[in-house]
């Protein structure tokens, strides 16, 4: 699995939601290999997005297709300033990759000290869907230099993620719980309180 990130300032919020339906309504029944996007604006206007492909020789067949080339062109304009482009080849899904119904997404983003353990909590980590419910799945890319990573966490509401925040994690798992800030060091939150969920025709997973 391939995932491109895409982050930047957006300076027409609703200019830009308008894009990525156009993308979705438009471009996306010939684009090869494409798997989702998850998408949105963070309360400060800061947008990140998650755009997933089978394989990056994939997302390299869809970037050059000429009317992709010119969406592009058009909503770039939509950003103030530079938009920053991460490529990952590394990516797992926990919990089933996420799913078009989630209501919130968290979009975790920093240092990762030691990622294959972060993998092994990760899997472990899957016993948390009798203790958090809400969390309804991830998608996990660690970046191309394999020290940093980004995490979409998918749930059902924010309502119901920030009550399973307060929540003491049961004995069993307060020990995972209490090592995630040694292998994940620095984490900056990117909180979409309106995701935008995307998937190819008849698909609802993404």
């Amino acid at each position: 699995m391939f995932v491109q990130i895409i982050q930047g300032r957006a300076s027409e919020p609703d200019e830009l939601r308008g894009a990525f339906d156009q993308w979705q309504r438009d471009l996306a029944p010939d684009a090869r290999g494409w798997l989702g996007t998850t998408a949105g604006l963070t309360p400060e206007g800061e947008f990140i997005g998650l755009v997933r492909f089978e394989s990056a020789d994939e997302a390299k067949r869809n970037s050059q297709r000429p009317e992709q080339h010119q969406w592009w062109i058009e909503t770039s304009k939509l950003f103030a300033g530079d938009v920053h482009f991460t490529d990952c080849t590394n990516v797992v899904t926990f919990l089933g990759g996420g799913s078009d119904e989630a209501g919130f997404v968290q979009v975790l983003q920093g240092e990762v000290r030691d990622v294959t353990r972060a993998r092994e909590l990760g899997r472990e980590l899957e016993r948390l869907k009798e203790f958090r419910p809400e969390l309804i799945g991830v998608v996990d890319a660690v970046h191309p230099d394999g020290h940093h990573f980004t995490q979409a966490c998918y749930f059902t509401s924010e309502a119901e993620a920030r009550e399973g925040e307060r929540k003491e994690p049961p004995p069993d798992l307060a020990p995972l719980f209490a090592e995630i800030p040694q292998v994940y060091p620095d984490i900056r939150f990117y909180d979409l309180t309106e995701p935008w969920l995307y998937s190819p025709p008849g698909s609802r997973t993404h």
